[in-house]
Parts: structure tokens; sequence; C-alpha cells
């Protein structure tokens, strides 16, 4: 997938999968990566600046396999920007999709 196409959707994706269930990092490059081809150098710089944008709050959990992982719980105002990129996204889709419908060439 294109670079600028993946990194317009990643926000959506990542703030999807976190408001399905609380996730912690590696977790989220597992999941985010059945939709797009991520790394955690992708992930982590963008869990950092969301959780700054207050979208996500974070907190402990202690693990079985090592010291305790840092859980991402989408806030109220995740909610409302995860929301607002959706219905971006929907519009979009539609109108590139009408357009590709109407071009002559394809």
């Amino acid at each position: 997938m294109n670079a600028q196409l993946k990194k317009g959707v990643l926000e959506l994706i990542v703030l999807e999968s976190v408001r399905r269930r609380d996730m912690y990092g590696y977790e989220l490059v597992v999941e985010v990566s059945k939709v797009v081809d991520v790394n955690e150098g992708t992930i982590y710089p963008l869990l950092k600046r969301l959780t700054n944008e207050h979208y996500f709050e974070t907190y402990l959990r202690e693990s079985t396999e090592g010291p305790p992982r840092k859980y991402y719980h989408l806030t109220a105002a995740g909610v409302l920007y995860r929301d607002s990129l959706e219905k971006e996204w929907i519009q979009l889709t539609e109108k590139v999709g009408g357009f590709l419908e109407e071009c002559p060439y394809g």
C-alpha cells in the first residue's frame, strides 16, 4: 500500500482497534498489521501523540510474561475524534469512488 494512503488511515484504524477493547502497544501493532503493514516504529510515536492529545488514557496491567504492560484506553474525546475521522473517511471514499466510476478511461 502507498505510504501516504497508509498514513492517512492509520489513526482511524488505531482508534477503532482501541475502541473495541483496550490494548497494549505490541498488541496494537499485531492488530493494525492485519489491515495495513506497520511496525513498532510507526505505532509507538502515534500512540504517544494521541495520548498527548488526550484521545487515550493509559494504565499498567501486570503480565505473566514479563514486566507490566501499558494499556491504551479510548477517552470520550478519543471517541468523538474517531467518529469524525470515520465520517471524513466515508465521505472521501464515496467521492473518490464516484469519480472513478465516472472516469471514461476506467
